[in-house]
């Protein structure tokens, strides 16, 4: 005993300082701050155009702190279109999809996909357009006014210019007022129609 005694004795500076190590190490950690918590989220591999339908190659995932991670996030955006362009690293939310969700975030309107029969004239409208949406009777020439302050909501991509764009013109999502709905429907199957820019 009086041997082990005098090794500890001899040593107790060493014993002492790994003691002291020991204890602040555990001390760090418990004062240390837990690591923030994060989520996965669904965000565009490149830049992708308004009216693009995506595929798993357009789309990858990445880590955003809980806190800051965008709502409505879309669970499966694949073969989805887009309503507006998206940059590199974007979340992918419900709201920029063409769907429910982007109905009921235009309250007292009606979406409505409007056929222009000159698809030129749809590659100059941009999602957040507002227009004036105006019929034309193609035996008289005569042109009324359907509907003011129409909100372009989506627009297709990669369309040929000319009247028809040889595929029967383009698809237009606009939310326009439920009052003018059924006139714009029956409007784009009999007359030509056409949009102006209010703004």
């Amino acid at each position: 005993m009086r041997a082990v005694r005098h090794q500890l004795l001899q040593r107790r500076r060493l014993i002492a300082a790994v003691l002291v190590g020991a204890a602040c190490l555990t001390g760090l950690r418990t004062l240390a701050p837990a690591p923030p918590d994060t989520v996965e989220v669904t965000v565009a591999r490149r830049d992708l155009p308004a009216g693009a339908r995506l595929t798993g190659a357009d789309l990858t995932t990445a880590q955003f702190l809980a806190s800051t991670a965008p709502s409505a996030l879309s669970a499966n955006p694949v073969g989805r279109v887009l309503t507006g362009p998206i940059g590199r690293g974007e979340a992918v939310t419900s709201l920029r999809l063409v769907g429910p969700d982007l109905a009921a975030a235009q309250p007292g309107q009606t979406l409505l996909p409007v056929r222009l029969p000159d698809a030129g004239m749809a590659t100059l409208l941009r999602p957040g357009d507002s227009v004036d949406l105006y019929a034309t009777d193609p035996g008289t020439g005569a042109a009324r006014l359907l509907a003011t302050d129409v909100a372009v909501l989506a627009t297709p991509q990669d369309l040929p210019d000319g009247p028809a764009g040889g595929s029967g013109g383009a698809l237009v999502v606009m939310g326009v007022p439920p009052s003018s709905a059924l006139d714009i429907t029956g409007a784009s199957l009999a007359e030509f129609l056409t949009v102006a820019l209010s703004r």
